[in-house]
């Protein structure tokens, strides 16, 4: 089962109520997670930052950017990574600024990552609040995340930070619609010198800079679910484990080499049933190495091409 928009509390509960016994997959969560982490992927291999090392600052730390901020933390745990390492590289600003343990308003999937006060004793702050410029001042993550639909909020000054902090920036303003976003990516580029490396959450044209053109990835969630749901079918997995939403992730980004001038960090939606089968065939393999297939087909791409679905009617003619 696949669903979303359920609220940020009850879409945890459910998840973490239910994950173990059926094979459901919210998207809200680990859909856009999963798609944002295939992105960082992408990235990783052009910054040279190994994953285990990403400091991550999320920007708006909602249900969105909660359940990638999980996926990006369960990244950094299997490069190597403790997980207790891997959640103190992770800081949540929201709109009462940087999350801090002593803030009584907190909601229970936030305290994972909410940081201690006396870390921040000496930040500046503004009507009591720790802004997001004075946490990448600070911090000097490798990665800003934005899922706060604040339209403009990585200003100048921001990516400029970000951009002192770390060689290539890793710069996601996932929120949508346009009027939503944090940043358009001209903007991140032009502020960034070029060395950003962007996605955002809708489709923008390429962008022109300094004499080289940047193919923005869109971090679309149908890039990656119907592979994901495919592979957990033909698999016969009794549950969706981090494993099969990591290995779905991997083969997104394995569709694209980021390493060129300008390259997209994502394939495009063009060929979304190819796409869809490499992902599939990756996540039937990730369901067999954690032990929930139920299934074991020996000819694992084979076998999810004859599960999809082909608009043939019976008189042979294709739609």
């Amino acid at each position: 089962m696949h669903f979303e928009d359920f609220g940020p509390s009850n879409a945890r509960r459910i998840l973490e109520q239910y994950g173990g016994r059926y094979r459901i997959f919210n998207d809200d969560m680990q859909g856009t997670g999963a798609i944002t982490l295939a992105a960082a992927l992408s990235a990783v291999k052009v910054s040279g930052v190994r994953m285990r090392d990403q400091k991550l600052v999320v920007f708006g730390a909602g249900t969105a950017g909660v359940g990638i901020a999980d996926q990006l933390r369960d990244a950094m745990i299997r490069d190597g990574a403790d997980p207790e390492q891997a959640a103190a590289q992770v800081w949540l600003v929201d709109k009462q600024g940087l999350l801090t343990r002593d803030m009584t308003d907190l909601r229970d999937f936030q305290q994972t990552y909410a940081r201690d006060p006396a870390e921040a004793a000496d930040w500046a702050r503004r009507d009591g609040a720790i802004s997001l410029l004075e946490t990448v001042r600070r911090v000097k993550p490798t990665i800003l995340l934005g899922t706060s639909t604040a339209h403009g909020a990585f200003t100048r000054e921001v990516v400029e930070a970000m951009s002192e902090g770390t060689e290539r920036p890793i710069i996601f303003p996932i929120s949508n619609p346009t009027s939503r976003i944090e940043a358009m990516p001209a903007d991140v580029i032009a502020w960034s010198r070029g060395k950003a490396l962007v996605a955002t959450g809708i489709p923008v044209p390429p962008v022109e800079y300094d004499g080289v053109t940047y193919q923005i990835g869109q971090a679309n969630n149908a890039l990656l679910y119907p592979g994901l749901g495919l592979g957990t079918i033909v698999s016969g997995a009794s549950q969706v484990t981090a494993g099969m939403l990591l290995a779905a992730a991997q083969a997104v980004a394995d569709q694209v080499d980021p390493s060129g001038p300008g390259a997209s960090l994502l394939p495009p939606v063009d060929n979304l049933r190819e796409s869809s089968a490499i992902t599939a065939t990756a996540v039937v393999k990730a369901a067999l190495d954690d032990g929930v297939a139920t299934a074991k087909p020996v000819d694992i791409a084979e076998a999810v091409r004859e599960a999809m679905w082909q608009p043939v009617y019976a008189d042979g003619a294709a739609v």
